[in-house]
């Protein structure tokens, strides 16, 4: 005979497993991102934790979707855009601007391919773009987002995107070729 509080707890337990099964993929890469796009590992670390609580108040509303690990990209990469929105109320500084602070640690997979150097000169050349090239490159390059979804998100037109896309490119090579 099966006791119908037992349920829940399964049912649950289920929800939190398809969740953290893709978040714990991400996580690295999506803080890592986060710290680009806020500056700081401090805010980089609390836009995740609210991402993740954003996806668990969101866990019943699950059923049918078919990317989770996107969706919860988009949901950490959302949390980090809305804290950055209102850091004008606070004072922050850029990473590039405090000397002794830890960097963000755990390499992806992908970082073994890239030197150290290139690492280094890659972060400095992303600190040095606006907020919205970044935000822009981010999207583009962490979720292959097209020029009209990246549109949809930010609420701009398409050439918006586009436009702040070359910009944040030609920064990078310029800030790539002379170091």
């Amino acid at each position: 005979m099966s006791m119908p509080g037992l349920a829940a707890p399964q049912t649950q337990q289920d929800g939190l497993g398809r969740l953290l099964q893709p978040f714990h993929e991400i996580r690295d890469e999506l803080f890592r991102s986060l710290c680009f796009m806020l500056g700081n590992r401090d805010d980089a670390q609390d836009a995740l934790q609210t991402g993740f609580l954003h996806c668990w108040q969101a866990r019943g509303q699950l059923d049918g979707l078919n990317t989770m690990r996107a969706w919860v990209w988009r949901v950490g990469l959302n949390a980090g855009r809305d804290l950055r929105d209102r850091a004008w109320r606070r004072r922050s500084r850029p990473l590039a601007q405090i000397e002794g602070t830890a960097r963000c640690s755990r390499p992806a997979p992908t970082d073994s391919l890239i030197t150290k150097e290139e690492k280094e000169r890659l972060r400095a050349a992303l600190t040095r773009l606006r907020p919205e090239e970044k935000e822009v490159f981010l999207l583009r390059q962490n979720e292959a987002l097209t020029f009209e979804q990246i549109a949809r998100r930010r609420r701009s037109p398409v050439a918006s995107g586009k436009t702040l896309m070359r910009s944040a490119l030609r920064k990078l090579r310029l800030a790539l070729e002379d170091g």
